[in-house]
């Protein structure tokens, strides 16, 4: 693979519909247990605010240089009003319904010496009701013409549900060039995604989905067909980790495609980047083994970092020069 498709990403349009959150971190140190109960007092040095979900999955487009659009609902408080200042910040074209009966999504992480002490969440899980699935349908539709792909990134918040899928696949159906539809599942919801272009799990999500072991590559090659008879998707890509990526282009054709990640600090935020990368060079006219690889090399830049990082086109041709082009080979065929 030479550095032209990468190059090609530029400049290309994604639209992102899903659960948009604030991840919040407080960073600081114990030096005490507190008298009051036998927790540790954390001292905060450090406070942050990053986009999270599927705002993450918008900041990691618009890193690699793509035009994201992300339509999301949040409550009607600061914290949406923080998440459109980091959307403004990153470049993201933010599409969003604020709704005052529930919170904007915010997972506050509290981290000592590196390490997570406790997660708070603030949030409201419930499905939206018709109305409300209305407004996003509508800021959908204004957003569909001209987009190729359209990315369904679900963290279970709501957002999704059969009532909203079942819309959706009209309003798709109805454009004269139907998007590809690329989904980061969540299990619980793994029957709202018939007929999808593009299926993203990783091992476990396969496995819960498929409800058989995901190990050996017979059983990665079993679950994966499972997982075609369950949703009748038309490809499926399963994040392996440390074994890199199963890439099914269809029930009967299996390619692995190898991770160069030579370090592995921080898995945070690699499924965003998988299907960020995936998305964009789809939409830039490479093939999909083509953006599998591709994505396959942003992740592993990402895992080598802390935090909820981001690769570059930049990142991702260096690495592409100074390390060999990952052997893929041929499950099945």
């Amino acid at each position: 693979m030479n550095s032209e498709a990468v190059k090609r990403l530029a400049g290309h349009e994604v639209l992102i519909v899903g659960d948009l959150m604030l991840d919040h971190y407080l960073v600081g140190s114990v030096e005490r247990i507190s008298p009051e109960a036998p927790v540790p007092v954390v001292a905060v040095s450090r406070e942050e605010y990053l986009l999270g979900g599927a705002g993450n999955v918008a900041r990691n487009i618009a890193a690699l240089g793509g035009m994201p659009t992300l339509v999301a609902v949040t409550g009607d408080d600061d914290h949406a009003s923080c998440v459109c200042g980091h959307c403004d910040q990153a470049g993201i074209k933010l599409r969003v319904h604020r709704m005052n009966n529930r919170p904007t999504t915010v997972k506050t992480r509290i981290i000592a010496h590196n390490q997570q002490v406790v997660r708070v969440d603030h949030e409201c899980t419930d499905f939206l009701d018709q109305s409300d699935n209305q407004a996003v349908l509508s800021m959908i539709a204004r957003e569909l013409p001209g987009k190729k792909v359209i990315i369904l990134s679900d963290y279970g918040k709501g957002l999704l549900s059969r009532a909203f899928m079942d819309s959706l696949h009209q309003l798709l159906n109805d454009c004269d060039e139907r998007p590809l539809v690329l989904v980061d599942p969540k299990t619980r919801n793994y029957d709202l995604y018939d007929g999808v272009d593009l299926l993203t799990p990783n091992a476990k999500e396969a496995s819960e989905g498929a409800y058989l072991p995901v190990g050996s590559q017979e059983e990665i090659i079993a679950a994966g067909q499972a997982l075609f008879r369950r949703l009748n998707c038309e490809h499926l890509l399963i994040t392996l980790g440390g074994k890199g990526m199963a890439l099914f282009t269809s029930s009967n054709e299996v390619y692995h495609i190898p991770t160069f990640a030579q370090k592995v600090f921080d898995v945070t935020g690699a499924g965003d980047t998988v299907i960020a990368t995936l998305a964009l060079s789809l939409s830039s006219g490479n093939d999909l083994l083509t953006s599998s690889i591709l994505a396959n090399y942003a992740a592993g830049i990402v895992v080598g970092q802390v935090g909820a990082a981001v690769a570059t086109l930049d990142s991702i041709v260096d690495v592409m020069r100074s390390l060999p082009e990952p052997e893929v080979t041929t499950w099945m065929k």
